[in-house]
């Protein structure tokens, strides 16, 4: 009871904040852009083959990597925040065991991903859909690819969420929060993999496009473990911080 008390006014705090808006209207943009791509792009030779097959058409629509970095910049910010405005201050006096407060804080952080991501990939799946009609091409991929990318981009966008949040945790500069989060996310895995090649196929956008079924570096289920634990390792971390440093 006391946990899903803590979550409810954590997800309290999270909704009644104009920041869930503003990543709101990023992905409605994304969207946006994907739809003109449909209508407006064309191959080198003229031709729309990027939307000529149903594979074609799903790996346009596979949003789990956009998911995974955008819940992860939503995650940084939205924990570091707290130590910006020192909100976590009344937090950690009305739940002392700061071990469950913060618990209950990356629990409503990657719920909030997750709908991010899941809303990200239904966006950009209704805007290609509605597209298609200004084109030769039909609508091709079928409803268990559709269910799969939603899928895949609401874990991967909770999974984003909780990697960026322990990123937070770590920092609690929002500035120097996003841009960790950045370093993680975008800088660092291509220079990890040109250092050590092998390493390539277990960086954490790769792993989400394995997940929607356009990419096949390594197993699903291996996906699976291996992005939860790009999750939990920073945040895990960050928890650890929490509990052994001073709130201010």
């Amino acid at each position: 009871m006391i946990m899903k008390r803590l979550i409810r006014s954590e997800l309290r705090k999270l909704t009644t904040t104009r920041m869930p808006w503003a990543f709101l209207a990023v992905l409605v943009v994304l969207a946006g852009i994907n739809a003109f791509a449909v209508i407006a792009g064309t191959d080198f030779d003229g031709s729309k083959a990027f939307i000529a097959t149903e594979f074609d058409q799903q790996s346009l629509m596979a949003f789990a990597a956009n998911a995974l970095a955008i819940a992860g910049l939503f995650g940084a910010i939205a924990a570091a925040r707290e130590y910006g405005h020192h909100t976590v201050v009344p937090t950690f006096l009305a739940s002392p065991r700061r071990s469950r407060a913060v618990v209950a804080q990356l629990s409503a952080i990657g719920l909030g991903g997750g709908v991010l991501g899941l809303v990200g990939a239904a966006l950009t799946v209704v805007a290609v859909a509605l597209a298609l009609p200004a084109t030769d091409f039909g609508f091709m991929v079928s409803v268990g690819n559709v269910t799969q990318i939603l899928a895949a981009s609401a874990f991967a966008g909770a999974a984003g969420a909780v990697l960026g949040a322990g990123i937070g945790l770590l920092v609690r500069n929002v500035g120097g929060t996003v841009t960790g989060a950045v370093l993680v996310l975008f800088i660092a895995p291509p220079l990890i993999a040109q250092l050590a090649t092998e390493t390539a196929s277990w960086m954490p956008s790769v792993l989400a496009t394995v997940l929607t079924g356009v990419g096949n570096e390594v197993s699903k289920p291996a996906a699976l473990v291996a992005l939860c634990v790009w999750a939990v390792v920073p945040a895990i971390a960050g928890l650890l911080a929490v509990n052994r440093r001073d709130v201010v």
